[in-house]
């Protein structure tokens, strides 16, 4: 049905700065401007006391770990010893069931937060995985009707990444790898330009448990195929210390000689990019998913994402995990980034549309989604309602960054996917809140009886 959203205290809209109003009809964006007036059908949103935001687009993820926040053995580690305490320790025993609790409730926490669009690097694959625990993210989306685009993560050897190596994880072979990745591409994959499913295939770690063969089939099969390619990358120093060591080649020359660097490729982190690095991804039009609460809750540091941009590296934010970015929400990342780099390198790093543009246009162009990302005529309406009409809020002088500059706790009233409500007057669609946190508490009391 068409939706006329109207009397908004701001509009994100770049093109049309002193809009206020917008319509829906069908799954797209028609008319956007001042005090548009109701037609025949029109359902209207009272936007009073709201700003209206481009649907969040988050490009990296880990549903899974939506589960797993505060683990204690992991809460003062740094990356390798944190993945073998949390993450690894935990993931071969979590079966279909908890996994789509875990994913109801990381999706939960994005659609809270304004995203409407989630890139989960889902990395939960061994040789004796079953299909059903991917089918069980892939459900878990379709239910509440956000964006999905599922990064097939995968490691055929053990090598230097020491999750693997410590829990004894056998990992997949490249058959394996290749048919289950068919098997989701022929029942799950989307290539429109507003897809809601999107496949893409995602070594979990170029470096430590990818070689060179395997990684060039993987390109070879998603180029074939129309996917992009995802992975980590140079998170730590150790991804340039063990590509040496193994192939003689620092981390960012590794990867493309084996495929993996191009327009058609974004990376998690890149926080030890150097300016070698950062040539070689500007040149070749790769992405980076700038995750700044992971990065600053691991001790990883800050990734140079400011003179990536400079020097024309697309640039988009992900959550990250939220076993180490404990929120879930992507709005704090658009907060953090519009911070750090101004503590950094000063108060004209960032600005705060530049920001919303990184979190939003950004994610949609790196992800493929052409037709998403902003608020303009034309394109597919995702959006969120932001509720500033709060006393926390009240002080601000430009309402329309309010979320942004004042960051968590922030209340979307509205938001939409693809033409479709998906939060109404503040509640999650097709989500009980409190069935919710009982089915992640039994689950976990299941989970730590199986896990030493």
């Amino acid at each position: 049905m068409p939706y006329l959203i109207r009397n908004a205290a701001g509009i994100f809209a770049p093109q049309h700065p002193d809009a206020n109003a917008l319509r829906i009809d069908g799954n797209r964006i028609v008319a956007l401007g001042r005090d548009l007036m109701p037609g025949d059908g029109d359902t209207v949103i009272d936007a009073r006391g709201c700003v209206v935001y481009p649907g969040l687009v988050n490009t990296h993820h880990h549903l899974a770990q939506s589960i797993l926040k505060g683990v204690p053995e992991g809460l003062n580690q740094g990356l390798g010893d944190w993945l073998a305490s949390v993450p690894y320790r935990f993931w071969p025993q979590i079966r279909p069931e908890l996994m789509y609790h875990a994913a109801r409730l990381g999706l939960y926490e994005l659609l809270r937060s304004g995203a409407t669009t989630c890139a989960d690097h889902h990395y939960l694959y061994h040789r004796d995985t079953p299909d059903e625990l991917e089918d069980s993210v892939w459900q878990a989306a379709d239910e509440l009707g956000i964006r999905l685009v599922l990064c097939r993560g995968s490691a055929v050897e053990k090598g230097s990444h020491k999750g693997l190596a410590r829990h004894n994880i056998e990992p997949e072979t490249t058959e394996q790898v290749l048919a289950r990745m068919e098997r989701s591409r022929a029942r799950y994959h989307q290539a429109a330009p507003d897809a809601m499913r999107r496949l893409v295939a995602a070594p979990t770690s170029l470096v430590h448990s990818s070689p060179p063969d395997f990684l060039k089939e993987i390109a070879a099969y998603a180029r074939g195929h129309g996917l992009r390619l995802h992975s980590h990358l140079l998170e730590v120093g150790f991804d340039n210390v063990q590509a040496r060591e193994k192939y003689g080649l620092a981390a960012i020359d590794y990867a493309e000689r084996c495929g993996f660097l191009g327009p058609d490729v974004w990376f998690a982190h890149l926080v030890q990019s150097d300016a070698h690095a950062i040539e070689r991804l500007a040149a070749t039009g790769t992405g980076i998913a700038h995750c700044p609460t992971s990065n600053c809750r691991l001790g990883s540091g800050v990734a140079p994402v400011i003179e990536m941009a400079r020097q024309g590296v697309p640039v988009s934010i992900g959550v990250d995990g939220s076993a180490s970015a404990e929120s879930g929400s992507m709005l704090q990342e658009l907060n953090l980034t519009w911070l750090i780099h101004r503590a950094v390198h000063g108060p004209d790093a960032t600005t705060l549309d530049r920001v919303l543009d990184w979190g939003s246009r950004g994610g949609a162009r790196l992800l493929g989604l052409e037709a998403t990302g902003e608020l303009a005529v034309g394109m597919a309406a995702d959006l969120a309602l932001y509720d500033i009409d709060q006393p926390r809020f009240a002080g601000v002088h430009t309402p329309l960054f309010a979320p942004l500059m004042c960051g968590e706790p922030v209340q979307v009233k509205h938001s939409f996917v693809d033409g479709k409500p998906v939060v109404e007057d503040g509640s999650v669609l097709g989500l009980d809140e409190r069935a919710l946190v009982e089915n992640v508490r039994d689950g976990l009391r299941d989970l730590l009886t199986r896990v030493a």
